[in-house]
């Protein structure tokens, strides 16, 4: 069973990508060029990301058992909850159910959890370079995140920085856990923001009439 299922129940599964129609004043602003601007650059952002984990994960974990993409990290799923690793929100596509805002709230509270995580793992490590630059990534996407959110909302979005977590550590096989299974969540939760990005790039309707 794949890690992606198991944390379903817990963290972040999307529906798959196109999204029902918006609000009529929701459509004009996602179609705007602005905001358009911002998703694609927000889909730039979490693509680096998400290419940046395997690597990451390499230079971090020296546990041979511990791998990125394997059925056994069903085990760890106990292990998550005592050490303190909080799931992720729930991130779906925009649709009737789940608004706009609802979807761009929640993957910026879920990207932030996962920078709070590096954060808070990543002073325990050997190698922490490559955890640093991943960090700065994920700043930088919540950012423009929170840029659609102002848009959305009307209002400006106050980006917190991350506070360490207390996470319950006390030995290195626990750091390297840690370090595991939020590189694995944080990939789950970044496949399912392409899901939700990739729903409001207007874009992909160019290319398709194209």
């Amino acid at each position: 069973m794949n890690i992606l299922i198991v944390f379903a129940l817990h963290c972040s599964m999307a529906t798959i990508a196109r999204s029902a129609p918006l609000r009529p004043e929701m459509r004009a602003l996602v179609e705007g060029a602005q905001f358009q601007g911002i998703v694609q650059r927000s889909r730039s952002l979490i693509e680096k990301i998400l290419l940046s984990i395997p690597g990451t994960h390499t230079d971090c974990i020296h546990i041979e058992t511990l791998k990125l993409n394997s059925s056994e990290n069903a085990q760890f799923v106990t292990m998550a909850s005592t050490i303190g690793i909080l799931p992720a929100p729930v991130l779906r596509v925009v649709s009737e159910n789940f608004t706009l805002e609802t979807s761009l709230r929640h993957m910026s509270e879920g990207l932030q959890l996962h920078r709070a995580l590096l954060s808070s793992i990543s002073p325990r490590l050997e190698k922490r370079d490559r955890v640093i630059g991943l960090q700065a990534d994920i700043r930088d996407l919540v950012s423009q995140i929170n840029k659609m959110r102002k848009m959305a909302q009307g209002e400006v979005v106050v980006q917190p920085s991350p506070t360490p977590m207390a996470l319950r550590l006390p030995g290195e096989y626990e750091v390297q856990v840690a370090a595991h299974l939020t590189l694995v969540q944080l990939q789950s939760f970044g496949q399912d923001v392409v899901r939700c990005l990739r729903g409001l790039d207007r874009s992909n309707d160019e290319e398709t009439e194209s």
